[in-house]
């Protein structure tokens, strides 16, 4: 194992350590006041989905400029850490609390009947493909295979823009 592989384990380990702990505040929280719970888990959600999308934007834009170094290069290799270290510590994390924090907020507030919330699940369901996309090619890339040019991952960097754009236009304007 070199050097970047033990140090992107040691920054997954402490990410899984700050959720646990954030895991137990959370409850504490709820126990405390549980009138208060529904706002509690909505303002986790926000938080948790703040977090998602900025490692949804920042990571295709890595792609972009990883694209235009030349394998082997020391700078391609610091963009294979950043890119392991982004996905597992933050990206990974932060998309699983929205989906824990939004579900329980979907089911409390019945609000996976109405037809907003449904056309929001599946441009959130797209983001979840997407993330999923995204992490395959950190794989690619950690393994030197990327053929995609910077021009296209230019591109790939507008998705998860278009796809927030309409998640808040569903929540907040509810046009169904």
């Amino acid at each position: 194992m070199n050097f970047g592989q033990q140090d992107g384990r040691v920054a997954a380990k402490r990410a899984l350590i700050a959720l646990f702990l954030f895991g137990i505040g959370a409850v504490l929280l709820f126990w405390l006041n549980p009138a208060n719970l529904y706002v509690w888990i909505k303002a986790l959600h926000v938080i948790s989905v703040i977090a998602w999308m900025a490692g949804m934007f920042y990571l295709p834009r890595l792609f972009v400029y990883h694209a235009d170094t030349k394998s082997g290069s020391e700078q391609a290799e610091t963009f294979k850490i950043m890119e392991r270290r982004l996905l597992r510590a933050i990206i990974n994390p932060a998309m699983i609390l929205t989906w824990i924090f939004g579900l329980w907020l979907a089911v409390t507030s019945l609000a996976y009947k109405e037809n907003w919330f449904i056309v929001k699940f599946m441009a959130v369901l797209a983001l979840s493909g997407f993330h999923g996309f995204l992490s395959k090619h950190v794989r690619i890339f950690s393994n030197d295979g990327n053929e995609k040019p910077a021009r296209y991952w230019r591109m790939m960097n507008e998705v998860p823009t278009v796809l927030m754009i309409i998640i808040v236009i569903m929540v907040v304007v509810k046009p169904f």
